[in-house]
């Protein structure tokens, strides 16, 4: 019903990171977010930590002293030089934000960039840094769900109102909407249990990262989420973007493999992001991978 693995299919290409380390200065965002576009990517995501753990501890992906831009500051700067891509945050830690807040950021960068945000949420899994802006992880889960639903009831219902463990409001508005009807699409990330049954109930799409043998059993993740919970009609079908964590350049062959076992869109990480060339370099190489480009 929601993955078809045994198609061969052609892949929307998209790429990650670009708003860390050595990519992240204003020249470089417009070098690098320009080209993407020009060579067909069609999106372009943005990683999300408000702090890191000094002294780094072995979850985390960065140094504590590796810059890292907001991703919806940074998604507003993409928006501004580009025209097509499609401006993911991939993923911003939800229950580190306040949903409100976030509601109104998500639509005002959707109305500026003309419908062409992807929201992309999880729940986050670094204890330091969610004890520092005062977030109990054993509470990262039920907020990032009542936090979506919230969101979505101020971006959707004519009189917005929700009653939450963690939420709450009433006889307030929020406008402009999003220029996307029903809000930005809501992509949710993670590899648990939850985060799978996350997807189905409250994503139009999941994004997930790991090796070529990882992705099956994600994707049977999904699969047993969907046979356990139910989708909600307006969502529609759950759209897979994964982004490869393989040591080796991803190559045609395994970009198509990718495309069998359904994936939708491939994210590529240009890392070390230590040169701004080879990031440029980088993107002009996979360009050439069997992918659908972004539409003029």
């Amino acid at each position: 019903m929601i993955i078809d693995g045994r198609r061969a299919r052609v892949m929307e290409l998209g790429v990650s990171g670009l708003n860390a380390k050595a990519t992240l200065g204003p020249a470089e965002t417009v070098k690098l977010a320009r080209l993407a576009e020009d060579l067909g990517y069609s999106s372009w995501w943005a990683g999300d930590h408000v702090v890191l753990p000094s002294p780094r501890v072995a979850a985390a992906p960065m140094e504590p002293t590796d810059p890292i831009l907001d991703p919806l500051v940074h998604l507003s700067y993409v928006a501004a030089v580009t025209r097509r891509l499609e401006l993911g945050t991939g993923i911003v830690i939800l229950p580190q934000r306040n949903p409100l807040v976030l509601a109104k950021q998500a639509a005002s960068l959707d109305v500026l960039s003309g419908g062409r945000l992807l929201l992309g949420v999880g729940a986050g899994y670094l204890e330091p840094e969610m004890r520092a802006v005062g977030v109990a992880m054993s509470e990262r889960g039920r907020r990032t769900d009542e936090y979506l639903d919230a969101m979505t009831t101020l971006w959707t219902d004519p009189a917005p109102a929700y009653q939450g463990r963690f939420v709450e409001f009433r006889n307030v508005d929020a406008h402009p909407r999003p220029a996307r009807r029903g809000g930005p699409r809501i992509v949710i990330g993670g590899h648990s249990r939850a985060a799978f049954r996350r997807a189905i109930t409250r994503g139009h799409g999941w994004f997930g990262n790991g090796t070529l043998d990882d992705l099956p059993r994600h994707l049977a993740g999904l699969r047993q989420a969907a046979s356990e919970v139910e989708r909600p009609e307006r969502l529609g079908k759950l759209e897979i973007s994964y982004l490869p964590l393989d040591p080796v350049v991803v190559e045609p062959r395994s970009a198509q493999r990718y495309a069998e076992l359904g994936v939708d869109r491939l994210v590529i990480y240009p890392l070390p992001l230590e040169d701004a060339s080879e990031v440029a370099r980088f993107l002009e190489h996979h360009a050439g991978l069997p992918h659908s480009p972004g539409s003029p």
